[in-house]
Formats: C-alpha cells, structure tokens, sequence
C-alpha cells in the first residue's frame, strides 16, 4: 500500500511542474486525495460493501470535487490534474500512465445495462473538459483533445478532437480528412439552405408560367393551368 502512494506521489512530481516539496503534494493536490479514496471505497465495493464504498466516494467528491464510482477499475500512475468537475463512471476502466485534466467525464450515453462506460488505454491523455460517452475503447498512447465529445472507439497512437470527436491524427501522420474547426457542418442550416433552393426554384417556375399566360402571342388553348389560374 505504502509502496503504491510513493509511487502516486512520484507521478505527480514526473507530470505537474509546478509541485514544489513533498508536503505540498501529499496535502494539497485534490486528485491524489480522489485517487487514494477511490482505492479503499474500490476495495469495499469488490467485497459488497456498496453503501460504505459509496459513502466514502461521495465523501470523497464533496472534499475534491472528483466523483469516481466504487466500480471503476484504475491502473498505476494516473494523475488527476486539478481535477474539479472530473466523473468517471461505474464500468470505466483506466489503463496505467494516464493523465486526465480537469472537467473531464468519462460516462455513458443512456440507462443500458452492463459495460457502459469507456475503457482507456495506457498513456492516453485525456484533455481538459473533453467528454468519452460510451461503451468503446480508447486506444493507448492516444491524445483527447480539451472540450471533444468522443462518442466512438479510437484506434491506439491517435489525436481526437472536435464536436464530435475526430482522429485528426494517428501513428505520427495527419488524417487527410482532418476536422476543419472554422467549418463545421450544421445539420440544420444545410436543411434549411436545401428548402430554400427548393423554394427558390418552384418561384422561378411560376413566373415563368405567369410570363408565358401574360403574353398576347401565346394559344391560352395549349396550356392545360389556364383555366385554373383566370380562376384563381
């Protein structure tokens, strides 16, 4: 136990360049606190003690501002930088090495059963304010980029960014089809451009009609809307 708080201490130090001294660390920095927290409500959770493992998470979120549930299984070294507003859910699974910023939500997408939240691989960092919803995985050595909503599974070595989220990125090499950030597509707005259009042209058409029924020259006999429209 001893040995795996050194090493949590040693993360913070090898990830966070502003952690000045020991006492600083092990005293003030919220997401070590979430994190040794989380390993003893984890372990009453594994032995069905839920109600006291869910205590002391909830103890755990109102002192830190870090809400992990009892469930989620965490590997070695994660650190949790700043922290405020971090969730991660029930069957969240977190590799070793991982480094998630404030804001973060690791969740799922509805109230389907079983595995439903993400499973993150070794040595992804997961930016500030970025949301992972869903059952998927997010593959190691991968980067989330601050405020993306990632909503499908990432292959390893890739950056995501983006609303949705998109692999810009992957093994070192742009992705060609790369998410243009001053252009994103509006479903909405494309709807209602393509009505316009359609109304655009239907305008055009019955002027046309009108021009040709207004001129002397044309047989008012060889035009089937004639009557309908004098009617009208």
């Amino acid at each position: 136990m001893f040995k795996q708080m050194k090493s949590d201490i040693r993360t913070v130090f090898e990830n966070d360049p502003a952690a000045r001294g020991l006492f600083e660390v092990v005293f003030t920095y919220s997401g070590l606190h979430a994190l040794w927290a989380h390993r003893i409500a984890h372990a009453l959770f594994k032995r069905r003690w839920y109600s006291l493992a869910r205590i002391i998470s909830q103890f755990s979120r109102f002192m830190t501002g870090i809400e992990i549930h009892p469930g989620a299984r965490i590997g070695k070294r994660l650190f949790i930088d700043h922290g405020m507003g971090v969730v991660i859910g029930e069957t969240c699974e977190i590799g070793d090495d991982v480094v998630i910023y404030q804001g973060v939500t690791l969740g799922g997408t509805g109230k389907e059963k079983g595995k439903r939240h993400p499973t993150i691989g070794s040595n992804v960092v997961v930016g500030s304010g970025a949301k992972v919803l869903g059952s998927f995985t997010i593959g190691e050595n991968s980067n989330i980029g601050s405020n993306a909503v990632v909503l499908r599974e990432v292959p390893p070595n890739s950056t995501v960014v983006g609303n949705p989220g998109k692999v810009v990125k992957q093994n070192g090499e742009r992705v060609r089809d790369r998410l243009d950030h001053t252009n994103l597509p509006d479903p909405i707005v494309d709807t209602l451009r393509s009505m316009q259009k359609e109304i655009d042209e239907l305008r055009k058409e019955l002027t046309t009609q009108k021009e040709q029924l207004a001129s002397p020259e044309l047989n008012r006999s060889d035009v089937p809307m004639h009557r309908d429209l004098q009617k009208r």
